[in-house]
């Protein structure tokens, strides 16, 4: 950057720094890993034998309750069938179709590859075991209009053990700031080619950094997964921490 700067210093209307795409990843701790998992187990009295039932059971749950407030608001469900289909325009068609300017957009879902556990059976000590497996099943992407964040999307795994991910655009984050302040710019894609004042855009991405990241991601975690607070992580273990 301070090579290009140093080149084209004389044309450059201004410049600043700051975030532009975040993938934040988080997971539930205590059931993270098989012992993790066996004391959940324990914990809610189901043996080994019964845990592909209980796992499926939970898992239909946590898919009714994620989609409860998209589908009560009427947005759209919409199942992808292709890897190849880019969810993000997809999505942006169906928010600029339906005039969102708020809240959720809509939810993709999909089949992909996702890391979970089963149970086996150790020929060796004739003993039903827990452990890590490579395995497919169902995502939801939630696209939506976040009051702070702007246009964003949040994935989670549909099984155990239901790791998320959210997508956030500082850029997108920033017109928003910009927008409140009545300051100003053109925006092209992700790109500001002019901002009425560049010294107070900085100003609003330095704002950014500050943010109370827990609180607003764990706010989110919460959206995807209303039953998170059926599997207590051990103190300490925040989702986004």
């Amino acid at each position: 950057m301070d090579k290009f700067i140093a080149k084209y210093g004389e044309k450059l209307q201004g410049v600043i720094s700051g975030f532009d795409r975040l993938v934040f990843r988080g997971t539930l701790r205590a059931i993270s890993y098989a012992d993790g998992l066996k004391a959940y187990l324990c914990r809610k009295q189901v043996w080994l034998g019964d845990f592909a039932e209980h796992v499926q059971a939970v898992s239909e749950r946590l898919k009714e309750s994620s989609l409860a407030q998209v589908r009560k608001l009427g947005r759209e469900v919409v199942y992808v069938a292709s890897s190849q289909v880019d969810k993000d325009a997809l999505a942006r068609r169906i928010c600029a179709r339906e005039k969102i300017s708020r809240g959720p957009v809509c939810v993709l879902t999909c089949v992909e590859p996702c890391s979970s556990f089963e149970v086996y059976r150790n020929r060796e000590t004739k003993k039903l075991e827990l452990v890590p497996r490579l395995r497919k099943c169902l995502f939801l992407y939630h696209y939506g209009i976040h009051p702070l964040f702007g246009f964003m999307n949040a994935r989670i795994q549909t099984w155990f053990p239901f790791p998320t991910q959210i997508c956030l655009n500082g850029r997108e984050w920033l017109a928003r700031q910009m927008d409140a302040q009545g300051l100003k710019y053109v925006r092209q894609d992700n790109c500001f080619p002019w901002i009425e004042d560049f010294g107070q855009a900085q100003k609003l991405l330095d704002q950014q950094r500050k943010l109370s990241w827990r609180k607003h991601l764990d706010a989110i975690a919460d959206q995807l997964n209303p039953l998170r607070s059926e599997i207590p992580p051990r103190k300490g273990t925040n989702c986004f921490a």
